[in-house]
């Protein structure tokens, strides 16, 4: 699309990336430089958000396990309602709105009332950690493909996941918001025959200036997950692959064990 592709009455779901404002693509910036009105989620750097000029009104709708501000109907009804009145919108989503952002909610919502919605896609946070770890995802011979899991439940319910699936697939698995679910994640996998050793990368904060990433096993992801997750968005990536980084590696103890700390 061309530089005229922001009519007014026009809605653009923006993905933010991660959190490190260099890493926005060029689209997003003139996207948040000619809107109106920008929707800003919990998880969006508070860099990117700087980046909002003073004279673009910001609405905070974010939503952050167990301290929701917004419920997905509201924020669909906002979205109309400024679309609707003919301003410029920008959804500004963590990582991308594609993948667990609800974009599909939003945008029928959108085209129910009838407003023009696109979408500008974002660095994901999968990416970004690898990236920063200096590993490869998908590395030929050792992980076949990647996938994407939602940790994500809710209060109190368990895990709805094909763990023996996962387990066997031969894949990199990538657990989004992953904090609370860690333990859960360590039975699940362990208890479909994936061996204990697996290595496994817990990423805190990624691509802010405190990330953090602890380099582990799947036998101790829960306990490793508690000492150093605290109550950061996190980010855990399990798979052979994982373990595959021509980095050297720092050791930082953690309870009743060791890991490998970047």
């Amino acid at each position: 699309m061309q530089p005229d592709d922001f009519a007014p009455g026009t809605v653009w779901l923006v993905g933010a990336g991660p959190g490190d404002p260099e890493l926005l693509t060029r689209k997003a910036i003139r996207l948040i430089e000619t809107a109106d009105v920008v929707f800003t989620d919990a998880l969006v750097g508070p860099a990117v958000v700087a980046l909002i000029p003073p004279h673009i009104e910001r609405v905070s709708v974010g939503k952050r396990s167990g301290r929701h501000s917004k419920d997905q109907r509201s924020i669909d009804a906002l979205l109309v309602a400024a679309a609707l009145s003919g301003r410029r919108v920008v959804r500004l989503k963590g990582g991308d709105p594609s993948l667990f952002g609800r974009s599909a909610e939003e945008m029928a919502a959108l085209r129910a009332a009838g407003c023009a919605v696109h979408v500008c896609p974002g660095v994901t946070t999968a990416s970004a950690a690898a990236a920063s770890a200096g590993i490869s995802l998908s590395l030929r011979g050792v992980a076949r493909d990647v996938r994407f899991v939602t940790a994500h439940s809710r209060r109190g319910a368990t895990l709805d996941l094909d763990w023996t699936a996962l387990a066997a697939s031969g894949s990199t698995l990538a657990f989004y918001m992953g904090r609370d679910a860690a333990p859960e994640i360590e039975r699940g996998l362990r208890a479909a025959g994936m061996p204990a050793a697996t290595p496994v990368l817990i990423a805190c904060n990624v691509s802010l200036p405190d990330e953090k990433q602890l380099a582990t096993r799947l036998d101790l992801l829960g306990l490793a997950t508690r000492a150093l997750a605290a109550d950061a968005p996190t980010l855990i990536l399990v798979g052979e692959a994982v373990g595959q980084t021509g980095r050297p590696a720092a050791i930082v103890a953690v309870p009743e064990t060791t890991a490998r700390c970047k």
